[in-house]
Protein backbone atom coordinates (compact mmCIF):
# COMPACT_ATOMS: atom_id res chain seq x y z
CA UNK A 1 0.00 0.00 0.00
CA UNK A 2 1.46 3.46 -0.98
CA UNK A 3 1.84 6.02 1.51
CA UNK A 4 -1.15 8.02 -0.36
CA UNK A 5 -3.51 5.34 -0.25
CA UNK A 6 -2.74 4.79 3.83
CA UNK A 7 -3.81 8.58 3.79
CA UNK A 8 -6.51 8.42 2.57
CA UNK A 9 -7.82 5.93 4.91
CA UNK A 10 -7.10 7.97 7.97
CA UNK A 11 -9.06 11.40 7.52
CA UNK A 12 -7.89 12.97 10.93
CA UNK A 13 -4.23 12.72 10.26
CA UNK A 14 -4.80 14.34 6.57
CA UNK A 15 -6.85 17.45 8.00
CA UNK A 16 -4.52 17.92 10.90
CA UNK A 17 -1.74 17.80 8.31
CA UNK A 18 -3.07 20.04 6.09
CA UNK A 19 -4.07 22.51 8.73
CA UNK A 20 -0.77 22.28 9.94
CA UNK A 21 0.34 23.93 6.43
CA UNK A 22 -1.62 26.33 6.28
CA UNK A 23 -1.32 27.28 9.66
CA UNK A 24 2.54 27.01 9.45
CA UNK A 25 2.63 28.90 6.12
CA UNK A 26 0.78 31.60 7.92
CA UNK A 27 3.14 31.59 10.86
CA UNK A 28 6.14 31.61 8.91
CA UNK A 29 4.57 34.46 7.30
CA UNK A 30 3.68 37.05 9.80
CA UNK A 31 6.53 35.72 11.86
CA UNK A 32 9.07 36.19 9.32
CA UNK A 33 7.42 39.85 8.72
CA UNK A 34 7.50 40.55 12.35
CA UNK A 35 11.38 39.06 12.81
CA UNK A 36 12.37 42.05 10.13
CA UNK A 37 10.66 44.53 11.99
CA UNK A 38 13.01 47.79 12.69
CA UNK A 39 11.56 48.08 16.08
CA UNK A 40 11.77 44.41 16.90
CA UNK A 41 15.46 44.14 15.53
CA UNK A 42 16.19 47.26 17.74
CA UNK A 43 14.28 45.81 20.83
CA UNK A 44 15.15 41.89 20.26
CA UNK A 45 17.73 41.57 18.03
CA UNK A 46 17.08 38.18 17.71
CA UNK A 47 13.35 37.76 17.45
CA UNK A 48 12.85 34.37 19.49
CA UNK A 49 8.61 34.87 20.17
CA UNK A 50 6.06 37.12 18.99
CA UNK A 51 7.22 40.47 20.37
CA UNK A 52 4.10 43.13 21.71
CA UNK A 53 4.40 44.82 18.41
CA UNK A 54 1.25 43.38 16.79
CA UNK A 55 2.10 41.40 13.66
CA UNK A 56 -0.12 40.02 10.86
CA UNK A 57 -0.12 37.76 7.74
CA UNK A 58 0.61 39.46 4.43
CA UNK A 59 0.47 38.54 1.17
CA UNK A 60 2.04 35.09 1.06
CA UNK A 61 -1.01 33.89 3.27
CA UNK A 62 -3.39 35.68 1.53
CA UNK A 63 -2.59 34.53 -2.25
CA UNK A 64 -2.33 31.01 -0.83
CA UNK A 65 -5.72 31.66 0.15
CA UNK A 66 -6.65 32.96 -3.33
CA UNK A 67 -4.83 29.29 -4.24
CA UNK A 68 -7.25 27.36 -2.13
CA UNK A 69 -9.97 29.19 -3.59
CA UNK A 70 -9.66 28.08 -7.55
CA UNK A 71 -8.98 24.73 -6.17
CA UNK A 72 -12.18 24.89 -4.26
CA UNK A 73 -13.81 26.62 -6.91
CA UNK A 74 -12.84 24.22 -9.64
CA UNK A 75 -13.31 21.13 -7.06
CA UNK A 76 -9.36 20.47 -7.54
CA UNK A 77 -8.77 20.60 -10.99
CA UNK A 78 -8.57 24.18 -11.80
CA UNK A 79 -7.60 25.20 -15.49
CA UNK A 80 -6.34 28.31 -16.70
CA UNK A 81 -9.78 29.90 -16.76
CA UNK A 82 -10.55 29.52 -13.47
CA UNK A 83 -7.13 31.03 -12.41
CA UNK A 84 -7.77 34.31 -14.38
CA UNK A 85 -11.59 34.46 -13.19
CA UNK A 86 -10.42 34.06 -9.73
CA UNK A 87 -7.75 37.19 -10.20
CA UNK A 88 -10.31 39.02 -11.89
CA UNK A 89 -12.68 38.88 -8.50
CA UNK A 90 -10.27 38.92 -6.14
CA UNK A 91 -6.78 40.80 -7.09
CA UNK A 92 -8.05 43.22 -9.63
CA UNK A 93 -10.40 45.14 -7.69
CA UNK A 94 -7.40 46.20 -5.43
CA UNK A 95 -6.75 50.00 -5.99
CA UNK A 96 -3.19 49.30 -5.36
CA UNK A 97 -2.49 45.19 -4.43
CA UNK A 98 -1.17 46.56 -0.88
CA UNK A 99 1.60 44.24 0.39
CA UNK A 100 1.13 42.44 -2.68
CA UNK A 101 4.76 41.52 -4.99
CA UNK A 102 6.15 42.87 -7.97
CA UNK A 103 5.28 39.72 -9.72
CA UNK A 104 1.56 39.80 -8.89
CA UNK A 105 1.05 43.48 -9.65
CA UNK A 106 2.88 43.37 -13.22
CA UNK A 107 0.45 40.23 -13.47
CA UNK A 108 -2.89 42.70 -13.11
CA UNK A 109 -1.61 45.17 -14.94
CA UNK A 110 -1.02 42.64 -17.96
CA UNK A 111 -4.31 41.38 -17.56
CA UNK A 112 -6.09 44.73 -17.26
CA UNK A 113 -3.74 44.69 -20.98
CA UNK A 114 -6.02 42.01 -21.71
CA UNK A 115 -2.87 39.31 -21.63
CA UNK A 116 -3.70 36.34 -20.44
CA UNK A 117 -1.60 32.85 -18.74
CA UNK A 118 1.11 32.36 -19.97
CA UNK A 119 2.03 35.29 -21.56
CA UNK A 120 0.74 37.54 -18.47
CA UNK A 121 3.88 35.40 -16.53
CA UNK A 122 6.17 35.66 -19.67
CA UNK A 123 5.84 39.06 -20.28
CA UNK A 124 6.95 40.16 -15.86
CA UNK A 125 9.54 41.48 -15.48
CA UNK A 126 9.43 39.71 -12.37
CA UNK A 127 8.82 36.56 -13.49
CA UNK A 128 11.62 34.76 -11.13
CA UNK A 129 10.21 35.96 -8.12
CA UNK A 130 9.29 33.69 -5.30
CA UNK A 131 5.54 35.35 -5.64
CA UNK A 132 4.33 31.70 -7.12
CA UNK A 133 6.36 29.77 -4.64
CA UNK A 134 4.65 31.37 -1.75
CA UNK A 135 0.98 30.17 -2.63
CA UNK A 136 1.25 26.88 -3.88
CA UNK A 137 1.27 24.71 -0.68
CA UNK A 138 -2.71 24.43 -1.13
CA UNK A 139 -1.50 22.10 -4.15
CA UNK A 140 0.37 19.68 -2.80
CA UNK A 141 -2.45 19.21 -0.13
CA UNK A 142 -5.30 18.09 -2.29
CA UNK A 143 -2.62 16.48 -4.17
CA UNK A 144 -1.12 14.94 -1.09
CA UNK A 145 1.02 11.94 -2.19
CA UNK A 146 1.05 12.85 -6.05
CA UNK A 147 3.98 14.97 -6.13
CA UNK A 148 3.37 15.05 -10.12
CA UNK A 149 -0.02 16.27 -9.43
CA UNK A 150 0.73 18.99 -7.38
CA UNK A 151 3.23 20.01 -10.23
CA UNK A 152 1.23 20.28 -12.59
CA UNK A 153 -1.41 22.22 -10.56
CA UNK A 154 1.33 24.62 -9.44
CA UNK A 155 2.09 25.03 -12.95
CA UNK A 156 -1.83 26.01 -13.80
CA UNK A 157 -1.44 28.68 -10.84
CA UNK A 158 1.78 30.13 -11.38
CA UNK A 159 1.48 30.57 -14.72
CA UNK A 160 -0.69 33.51 -14.72
CA UNK A 161 2.34 35.56 -12.69
CA UNK A 162 5.56 33.63 -13.10
CA UNK A 163 7.63 32.13 -16.49
CA UNK A 164 10.78 29.86 -15.57
CA UNK A 165 12.06 29.90 -12.00
CA UNK A 166 9.24 31.22 -11.05
CA UNK A 167 6.73 28.52 -11.94
CA UNK A 168 9.36 25.63 -11.22
CA UNK A 169 9.87 27.35 -7.39
CA UNK A 170 6.12 26.66 -7.13
CA UNK A 171 6.12 23.15 -8.47
CA UNK A 172 9.09 22.27 -6.02
CA UNK A 173 7.09 23.75 -3.00
CA UNK A 174 3.95 21.99 -3.86
CA UNK A 175 5.68 19.11 -4.86
CA UNK A 176 7.38 19.14 -1.05
CA UNK A 177 4.35 19.16 0.65
CA UNK A 178 2.55 16.60 -1.07
CA UNK A 179 5.28 14.45 0.22
CA UNK A 180 5.78 15.86 3.39
CA UNK A 181 2.37 14.88 4.60
CA UNK A 182 2.48 11.53 3.51
CA UNK A 183 4.97 11.15 6.21
CA UNK A 184 8.72 11.92 4.07
CA UNK A 185 11.82 12.10 5.76
CA UNK A 186 13.21 16.05 5.55
CA UNK A 187 15.79 14.14 2.95
CA UNK A 188 13.13 12.87 0.93
CA UNK A 189 11.32 16.00 1.07
CA UNK A 190 14.04 17.96 -0.25
CA UNK A 191 14.98 15.52 -2.82
CA UNK A 192 11.73 15.80 -4.11
CA UNK A 193 11.98 19.81 -4.21
CA UNK A 194 15.14 19.28 -6.27
CA UNK A 195 13.75 17.33 -8.73
CA UNK A 196 11.58 20.31 -10.13
CA UNK A 197 14.90 22.55 -10.81
CA UNK A 198 15.71 22.06 -13.93
CA UNK A 199 19.31 20.94 -15.73
CA UNK A 200 20.71 24.24 -16.87
CA UNK A 201 18.20 26.94 -14.45
CA UNK A 202 19.61 29.09 -12.15
CA UNK A 203 17.31 27.30 -9.91
CA UNK A 204 19.26 24.18 -9.60
CA UNK A 205 22.93 25.82 -9.38
CA UNK A 206 21.60 27.87 -6.57
CA UNK A 207 20.07 24.78 -4.93
CA UNK A 208 23.38 22.78 -5.83
CA UNK A 209 25.59 25.45 -4.54
CA UNK A 210 23.49 25.84 -1.02
CA UNK A 211 23.31 22.22 -0.70
CA UNK A 212 27.44 21.70 -1.04
CA UNK A 213 27.71 24.60 1.54
CA UNK A 214 25.70 23.08 4.18
CA UNK A 215 27.86 19.26 3.01
CA UNK A 216 30.91 21.04 3.83
CA UNK A 217 29.90 22.54 7.04
CA UNK A 218 28.29 18.72 8.23
CA UNK A 219 25.05 20.57 8.56
CA UNK A 220 26.15 23.38 11.37
CA UNK A 221 23.70 25.86 10.97
CA UNK A 222 26.29 28.56 12.53
CA UNK A 223 29.53 27.75 10.56
CA UNK A 224 27.22 27.56 7.15
CA UNK A 225 24.97 30.53 7.77
CA UNK A 226 27.46 33.41 6.56
CA UNK A 227 28.75 31.30 3.67
CA UNK A 228 25.22 30.21 2.93
CA UNK A 229 23.72 34.27 2.34
CA UNK A 230 27.05 35.26 0.60
CA UNK A 231 27.11 32.54 -2.31
CA UNK A 232 23.39 32.79 -3.22
CA UNK A 233 22.13 36.47 -2.30
CA UNK A 234 21.13 38.08 -5.78
CA UNK A 235 20.29 41.60 -6.01
CA UNK A 236 16.49 41.28 -6.42
CA UNK A 237 15.89 39.23 -2.57
CA UNK A 238 12.27 37.51 -3.96
CA UNK A 239 13.88 35.36 -6.26
CA UNK A 240 13.27 31.62 -6.61
CA UNK A 241 16.92 31.17 -6.56
CA UNK A 242 17.43 32.89 -3.50
CA UNK A 243 14.74 32.71 -1.29
CA UNK A 244 13.22 29.34 -2.00
CA UNK A 245 16.57 27.77 -2.10
CA UNK A 246 17.39 30.13 1.39
CA UNK A 247 13.71 28.39 2.95
CA UNK A 248 14.86 24.66 1.77
CA UNK A 249 18.44 24.85 3.68
CA UNK A 250 16.63 26.44 6.75
CA UNK A 251 14.10 23.50 6.76
CA UNK A 252 17.38 21.28 6.21
CA UNK A 253 19.43 22.83 9.12
CA UNK A 254 16.37 22.68 11.43
CA UNK A 255 15.36 19.15 10.81
CA UNK A 256 12.02 20.06 10.01
CA UNK A 257 11.10 20.85 13.51
CA UNK A 258 8.63 23.51 13.51
CA UNK A 259 9.41 26.40 16.29
CA UNK A 260 13.14 26.65 15.30
CA UNK A 261 12.86 26.59 11.72
CA UNK A 262 10.57 29.82 12.04
CA UNK A 263 13.24 31.26 14.27
CA UNK A 264 16.10 30.27 11.88
CA UNK A 265 13.96 31.21 8.56
CA UNK A 266 12.59 34.69 9.82
CA UNK A 267 15.35 36.00 11.22
CA UNK A 268 17.63 35.07 8.14
CA UNK A 269 17.26 38.18 6.82
CA UNK A 270 16.26 38.83 2.73
CA UNK A 271 12.37 37.60 2.15
CA UNK A 272 11.83 36.48 5.59
CA UNK A 273 8.05 36.51 5.13
CA UNK A 274 8.32 33.85 1.89
CA UNK A 275 10.85 31.87 3.76
CA UNK A 276 9.00 31.65 6.97
CA UNK A 277 5.98 30.80 5.28
CA UNK A 278 7.30 27.89 2.99
CA UNK A 279 9.39 26.46 6.12
CA UNK A 280 6.27 27.05 8.17
CA UNK A 281 4.09 25.32 5.08
CA UNK A 282 6.73 22.12 5.33
CA UNK A 283 7.03 22.03 8.34
CA UNK A 284 3.15 21.92 9.31
CA UNK A 285 2.43 19.38 6.52
CA UNK A 286 4.88 16.79 7.60
CA UNK A 287 4.28 17.27 11.94
CA UNK A 288 0.40 18.14 11.57
CA UNK A 289 -1.39 20.82 13.29
CA UNK A 290 0.17 18.97 16.92
CA UNK A 291 3.30 19.83 15.99
CA UNK A 292 2.89 23.74 16.59
CA UNK A 293 2.70 25.73 19.42
CA UNK A 294 -1.04 26.35 20.49
CA UNK A 295 -0.52 29.78 21.27
CA UNK A 296 1.38 30.73 17.61
CA UNK A 297 -1.76 29.12 15.76
CA UNK A 298 -4.38 31.77 17.60
CA UNK A 299 -2.26 34.61 16.24
CA UNK A 300 -3.05 33.98 12.47
CA UNK A 301 -5.68 31.27 12.30
CA UNK A 302 -8.02 34.16 10.75
CA UNK A 303 -6.49 36.51 8.15
CA UNK A 304 -6.74 40.44 8.37
CA UNK A 305 -7.50 40.88 4.30
CA UNK A 306 -4.32 43.32 4.48
CA UNK A 307 -3.69 42.52 0.83
CA UNK A 308 -6.71 40.63 -0.69
CA UNK A 309 -9.55 42.07 0.83
CA UNK A 310 -11.75 38.43 0.36
CA UNK A 311 -8.70 36.98 2.73
CA UNK A 312 -10.51 37.96 5.76
CA UNK A 313 -13.51 36.13 5.50
CA UNK A 314 -11.74 32.72 5.59
CA UNK A 315 -10.84 30.91 8.67
CA UNK A 316 -7.59 28.26 7.75
CA UNK A 317 -9.11 25.26 9.69
CA UNK A 318 -12.22 25.19 7.31
CA UNK A 319 -10.40 25.85 3.98
CA UNK A 320 -7.93 23.43 5.53
CA UNK A 321 -10.71 21.26 5.95
CA UNK A 322 -12.34 21.53 2.46
CA UNK A 323 -8.85 21.26 0.63
CA UNK A 324 -9.01 17.63 1.95
CA UNK A 325 -12.39 16.35 0.56
CA UNK A 326 -10.98 17.60 -2.98
CA UNK A 327 -8.28 14.96 -3.31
Amino acid sequence: MSASEKLSLNQQQYESKASGCLVGLAIGDAFGDACRDDDNQFLYGITMDWPEKPSFSTDDTEFALLSAEILINSKGQPTPEHVLAAWKEHVLVEDELKRGGASEREAAANIKRGLTAPETGIYNAHAHSDGAAMRSAPMGIVAAGDPELAAELARIDAEISHARDGVWGAQAVAAAVAVAITGASVDEIIAEARKWAPEGSWFKHSFDTAFDILEKYDHSIEDSWMPLHQAIRCEYKASVPEAVVSAFAVFKLTAGEFKQGMIYAGNFGRDTDTIGAIVGALSGASLGIEGIPETWIEKVRKPHGTCLQFAAKRELFEVAQILTTLR
